[in-house]
């Protein structure tokens, strides 16, 4: 599978963007586990960019990441938008992605993110203008539509790869669901299978198991899989879901010592790219789903979350090792 020029093996895996997730810290963090053929940055504001916010500006640095890697950006006005892309261009992405998907409240309902749904005319003109405006390959993500009844992603799509996009992405749920309920594929599906479509078409939402991986690049055709909040706690979730299409066989669910001192190794990257506190507070998000189905967890947990010291989360991340050694695990929902 290709996008432009850059070639992928048979059904590839990417991160998918995350804000206050996907920064450079994981993506490294994931990188060294491997399984992954391209990973996006956090969404970038394009008025951020304009005005030289610091931490927008800060996003945009991507010269120690795997390669490829994409820069999402999002805004909801053309001329700051064809800006941001030349600086992420400038930047050194290998593509561009559209951010038209974002459900958050105070993104869309500015007409930024999913809220380009309820005004296709602008998102299909802010698309040609941008890939008019930049050499590095530009590709989009969205959803199915605003709503349950406006579902318009068979209609949008031809549109969309009109103006010159390389690759579509789909997240299977509507702006209203937000990431409530199930998504659903079969619309992924039906844009995949339109003839006319002849750019690369990536299918996200739920895909949280090797099984299900393999499932849905059968069921529904697509080109690649890109995955989001499954990799939160789980840094090795690419490996095990690359592994199972390769070889069809499951690796073992790492142990609790290994998942213990890989907390450990990504607190220590967050604090030396962060400073303390604000390498725990980046943390915290992934803390909180990386000991999932340990047995009378709550207070070791609930210490881990409220501690802003770096000594004392190093000291619970070994005493979790420790406690809990031999204890039931039941670690199902996790890959």
């Amino acid at each position: 599978m290709k996008i432009a020029n850059i070639e992928f093996r048979e059904k590839p895996l990417f991160l998918a963007p995350m804000e206050d997730i996907t920064d450079a810290v994981y993506r490294k963090t994931i990188s060294q586990f491997g399984g992954t053929d391209l990973m996006f940055t956090e969404f970038i504001s394009a008025d951020g960019l304009i005005r030289n916010g610091k931490k927008s500006l800060q996003k945009l640095l991507i010269g120690s990441d795997t390669r490829p890697i994409a820069i999402q950006i999002y805004g909801h006005v053309i001329e700051p938008v064809i800006t941001a892309a030349k600086m992420a261009e400038d930047a050194g992405a290998d593509l561009i992605d559209l951010n038209f998907g974002c459900p958050v409240k105070k993104i869309a309902n500015r007409g930024a993110g999913s809220g380009m749904l309820r005004n296709t005319p602008l998102m299909l003109e802010m698309t040609e203008s941008v890939v008019k405006a930049v050499k590095t390959p530009v590709t989009v993500k969205t959803r199915l539509g605003w709503d349950e009844n406006s579902k318009i992603i068979t209609e949008l799509a031809p549109k969309l790869q009109d103006c010159g996009i390389k690759a579509l992405t789909i997240h299977g749920r509507t702006r209203a669901q937000m990431y409530t309920g199930k998504a659903d594929w079969t619309m992924i599906g039906e844009v995949k299978a339109n003839p006319a479509i002849t750019i690369p078409v990536i299918g996200n939402g739920d895909v949280d198991s090797p099984e299900m991986a393999k499932e849905y690049f059968g069921k529904y055709g697509v080109d690649a899989i890109m995955i989001g909040r499954a990799c939160v706690g789980q840094p090795w979730v690419f490996k095990h879901i690359r592994h199972y299409l390769d070889t069809g066989e499951l690796l073992p669910q790492p142990s609790l010592a290994e998942k213990v001192e890989t907390a450990k190794e990504q607190l220590r990257l967050f604090i030396e790219d962060k400073g303390d506190w604000r390498g725990i507070i980046a943390m915290r998000r992934h803390f909180v789903h990386f000991f999932k189905g340990l047995k009378d967890f709550r207070e070791t947990r609930t210490r881990l979350l409220r501690s802003n010291d770096a000594e004392e989360n190093f000291r619970i991340l070994d005493e979790i090792g420790e406690r809990f050694a031999g204890l039931p695990y039941n670690p199902s929902s996790q890959i």
